[in-house]
């Protein structure tokens, strides 16, 4: 397993998300994906399967202090009674005393960022979170919540796969020592289908998933795999015994398109231009 480092923090750089994936599904595949190396585990409390994670792990025996473990506060908890109530309860479901990282889910259109940081930053001086960071913020968000934490913004959670041109929030990563964290790499199952990425694969000897995912890696991003079924958990971990050229990764940069994003809630999302 690699590591990405940011403001002092070591996060493996391969991660198991449970996004859409029912109660259920998580009780069955998470212990084969700790018996395949994955730690990093990332949740949300909108995912409704923080429960079903923390049982999972518990059952599996997993040392605490040899998993990372991410969870992400909803917008409707954004408020001086709710926020810190609902990371208990989250903490609860998990069965932790405490998560590795916090994150701001979205940036919504009704809480400023400055307060989303604070409530942040209460909880990591409560004990309840190692480290803070946010999801789905732009540039200028990202900038704000920066300038206004007491504690290092350790991550910015965002859609990247190679169909989006992320190298704007990618620059600004470097310039602020920001680590970034991709979900959707996979962009909804366009990956593994697309022609040029496939071709890439071959020369590899891999599958074009596990190309879509160096790719990212190789980027400096955290990236968050997902799987239901176990036996495409080997494939989704085995990608860190080849390299991809700097020809292959601008190839692959290549695929983006002014129509790439797929995911912008409305009322949830920002102004990505900005």
């Amino acid at each position: 397993m690699d590591y990405v480092q940011a403001h002092g923090a070591s996060i493996p750089a391969l991660g198991f998300g449970v996004f859409r994936m029912t109660e259920a599904e998580v009780e069955a595949v998470v212990p084969a994906a700790l018996e395949t190396g994955f730690r990093h585990f990332d949740t949300a409390q909108i995912y409704e399967n923080e429960a079903a994670l923390g049982r999972a792990l518990h059952r599996a025996g997993a040392r605490r202090d040899a998993l990372f473990l991410t969870t992400k506060v909803w917008v409707t908890n954004y408020t001086s009674e709710r926020f810190a109530a609902s990371v208990d309860e989250s903490l609860d479901r998990l069965g932790v005393d405490q998560v590795d990282l916090l994150l701001a889910h979205w940036p919504g259109d009704q809480v400023p960022v400055a307060r989303q940081v604070e409530w942040l930053n209460a909880a990591q001086a409560a004990g309840k979170t190692r480290l803070i960071g946010v999801s789905n913020y732009n540039r200028t968000q990202l900038r704000e919540a920066i300038a206004t934490s007491a504690a290092p913004i350790v991550t910015n959670q965002i859609e990247a796969h190679p169909y989006l041109d992320q190298s704007a929030m990618t620059a600004l990563a470097r310039e602020t020592g920001t680590a970034l964290t991709a979900y959707f790499a996979m962009a909804d199952g366009a990956v593994p289908r697309d022609a040029v990425i496939g071709a890439i694969a071959e020369t590899h000897g891999k599958t074009p998933a596990q190309v879509g995912l160096r790719w990212l890696l190789q980027q400096g991003f955290i990236v968050l795999s997902k799987t239901a079924r176990p036996a495409r958990l080997a494939e989704n971990f085995d990608i860190f015994d080849f390299v991809l050229t700097a020809g292959e990764m601008a190839a692959i940069a290549g695929l983006a398109r002014p129509d790439g994003r797929i995911v912008s809630p409305k009322g949830l999302s920002p102004d990505w231009s900005a």
